[in-house]
């Protein structure tokens, strides 16, 4: 998104001493909307206090030839890289991708633990894997960029992979839609071992047959988070949430969201969340650059300190850095 609709919108900085681990986003390079380390830099030294972040995969540099299952590991080279460069000092105290997330193909059962085992080999800031499960019946939703089948965390091959990060202590990002929050409740409840972390509170929908129908799906959002949260192996990351799929259509304008508007559109799916999972296992989110077609990072984490102004101050450390740091292992 460009620069100059973005920077429409200024506003002061809200909090600006807070430490924040910004335990979600990615890094990809394209003519048309590249996000690398410089962009990563801008974002993070707009006025807020980023100390360290996460890095989810988004097929990003996987290696050209080999093996199939093992070509995904090219992402982990190269986000390490990334993280490497920042760990050098050169950059200040912010430590970029201090935990990565990156990709493996579970329906292949235990025979993907050789990719694991290759992920682990090639950085020691691994920390597990997102296996996107997004899917719909809509022609007007797009799926999951890995184009998952319907009922993905479900069948039994899917399954028998993620066996395999129970028994190499690595954590599970999941990526899904609204309707799809039984599946990884049923899911959290056969694996109580694996730490599940809940992405962009499951993807509630507000394009072609969901549009319009907000109240409806945070209803149902409502009860099936609260099934959701009765699995403690689960971390819901609160953010995500001003994406195109979600409906607002900020996107779409002369001028990009405000804090303010993304406070009133989204902050009942952050305050929910926080009521039913507690601070403790909640963590606030950028997901960029996903999220920059509708505001820019200064707004985002000022809408995220909007929302947590009447939490107490150890809750806030929870919310924005210490939840993330735990969770991801983050050194």
């Amino acid at each position: 998104m460009a620069s100059e609709w973005l920077d429409q919108v200024q506003e002061d900085i809200l909090d600006p001493d807070r430490p924040i681990c910004d335990p979600h986003h990615h890094l990809w390079d394209n003519d048309r909307n590249p996000y690398l380390l410089p962009e990563l830099l801008e974002d993070v030294t707009s006025g807020h206090n980023v100390v360290s972040t996460v890095f989810v995969e988004c097929m990003s540099m996987y290696r050209a030839d080999g093996p199939e299952a093992l070509r995904p590991v090219g992402e982990t080279e190269f986000v390490n890289g990334v993280a490497a460069m920042t760990a050098s000092g050169q950059y200040g105290d912010f430590r970029a991708c201090a935990g990565i997330v990156s990709y493996a193909d579970l329906t292949l059962g235990a025979d993907i633990g050789v990719a694991l085992d290759e992920h682990m080999r090639l950085s020691d800031r691994f920390r597990g894997i997102r296996h996107a499960a997004g899917w719909d019946e809509s022609d007007e939703v797009r799926n999951s960029h890995t184009n998952p089948p319907q009922g993905l965390y479900l069948r039994d091959d899917f399954r028998a992979g993620f066996a395999e990060l129970a028994k190499r202590g690595l954590s599970f990002d999941a990526w899904l839609y609204h309707r799809q929050i039984p599946d990884l409740t049923d899911l959290a409840s056969a694996f109580p071992d694996v730490r599940i972390i809940f992405d962009h509170f499951g993807g509630p929908l507000g394009i072609g047959p969901y549009a319009g129908k907000g109240d409806e799906i945070f209803e149902q959002w409502c009860k099936d988070a609260a099934d959701l949260a009765k699995c403690q192996n689960v971390f819901p990351k609160l953010g995500g949430i001003v994406m195109p799929i979600n409906g607002f259509e900020w996107h779409k304008r002369d001028t990009p969201a405000t804090s303010d508007e993304v406070v009133e559109a989204t902050g009942r799916y952050h305050r929910k969340a926080i009521e039913i999972f507690g601070p403790e296992r909640c963590m606030f989110e950028s997901n960029f650059p996903v999220d920059k077609q509708s505001c820019s990072y200064s707004v985002l984490w000022n809408a995220f300190k909007k929302i947590a102004a009447d939490y107490t101050e150890g809750d806030k450390d929870r919310l924005f850095h210490d939840t993330a740091v735990e969770v991801y292992r983050v050194e």
